[in-house]
């Protein structure tokens, strides 16, 4: 690994480049504050896919989001857009004349972005995908089992910032709406999932909404709105479904006014523990080492299985890991937390 050394000035101009997912740009949150503590005087820009953007507006630590429509790049109908796009993105990455990139992403559409900035210093990691590591001056090495969070802090101690306890500093959401401003004491529930096979059933959802001691609020995207409607219709009357009807930022603001948040492995997860608000997920085929709520307030729920975690992303023939959790292990993980 080549030596890093900071300048006696510190960096003028830093680029972070994080696009995506959901709970990937907020496993990156603790690198902005570090690097905001280590050089207070820096620039900060962020580049953020179109989707998740809305996490990071108006951010204090950030004066600048580059916004990517990286979804589009993927269409074959949209070729010549997608070279327009990236041109003006090249010029413009250029013209800032950043001092330090840092790619959080480790792919090579972000190992692009790194190269497009022509920046002198950039660093990423050794295990980087699809070739990434090859566009980076600097690469760092880490263990495979770390989490994602810690993972991220290593470049940022690479660049020169100190350890230190990871804060994800993110900008107040605001406040949840009316309707569940006035159920009191709450809890919210986030059925959705990166995958079919991370998701929890929706029965085993409803059957503990119905043995909870508190109101629930059902929240998902709108591309699963649907699974939220079928938990509120077997859940019957009394449940309150935002379901595909909130904002990033609304969201934010349902859950951080929770008592705690029933998840699978979900961005909705990484958020409610970025808001320090009591997580309790059921985990199947994904690692919570790795991916898992960061922090000690939170409890992961799963099967001890000696296939598991096996991180398939299609469907099993033998779904243990997530079909032997029962609504009333959970509702005990519940209850053992709150002694």
């Amino acid at each position: 690994m080549k030596k890093f050394s900071v300048p006696s000035g510190g960096f003028r101009k830093i680029l972070i480049v994080k696009p995506s997912s959901f709970g990937d740009v907020l496993h990156g949150l603790p690198v902005l504050h570090a690097l905001s503590q280590r050089f207070p005087q820096a620039e900060i820009h962020w580049v953020v896919a179109k989707a998740f953007a809305s996490i990071l507006e108006d951010h204090p630590l950030i004066d600048r989001l580059w916004v990517i429509d990286k979804d589009s790049w993927k269409r074959p109908g949209r070729l010549a857009s997608t070279f327009s796009e990236l041109r003006r993105l090249r010029r413009g990455l250029r013209d800032e004349k950043f001092d330090l990139v840092i790619d959080l992403q480790g792919l090579f559409r972000s190992a692009m972005i790194v190269h497009f900035t022509g920046a002198p210093e950039s660093v990423g990691f050794e295990s980087a995908r699809e070739g990434a590591r090859f566009f980076y001056r600097y690469r760092v090495r880490t263990e495979t089992e770390l989490h994602a969070v810690e993972k991220n802090l290593l470049l940022a101690r690479f660049v020169g910032c100190e350890p230190a306890e990871p804060r994800f500093p993110l900008p107040h959401p605001g406040d949840p709406p009316p309707i569940v401003k006035s159920l009191g004491p709450y809890a919210v529930i986030a059925p959705s999932a990166g995958t079919l096979v991370k998701r929890w059933p929706a029965e085993c959802f409803a059957r503990l909404v119905s043995l909870l001691p508190i109101p629930a609020v059902i929240v998902t995207g709108r591309s699963d709105a649907a699974l939220g409607s079928e938990i509120a219709r077997l859940c019957g009357p009394g449940v309150i479904s935002l379901a595909g009807k909130t904002s990033l930022k609304e969201l934010g603001a349902v859950i951080k006014s929770a008592q705690f948040l029933v998840t699978c492995d979900s961005g909705p997860m990484h958020l409610a523990a970025a808001l320090g608000v009591p997580v309790f997920s059921i985990f199947g085929p994904t690692d919570p080492v790795r991916t898992g709520p960061y922090g000690n307030i939170h409890t992961v729920i799963r099967r001890e299985l000696p296939c598991s975690p096996c991180f398939t992303r299609k469907s099993c023939s033998d779904w243990r890991c997530i079909r032997d959790i029962t609504p009333e292990m959970v509702l005990q993980a519940i209850a053992d937390k709150k002694r």
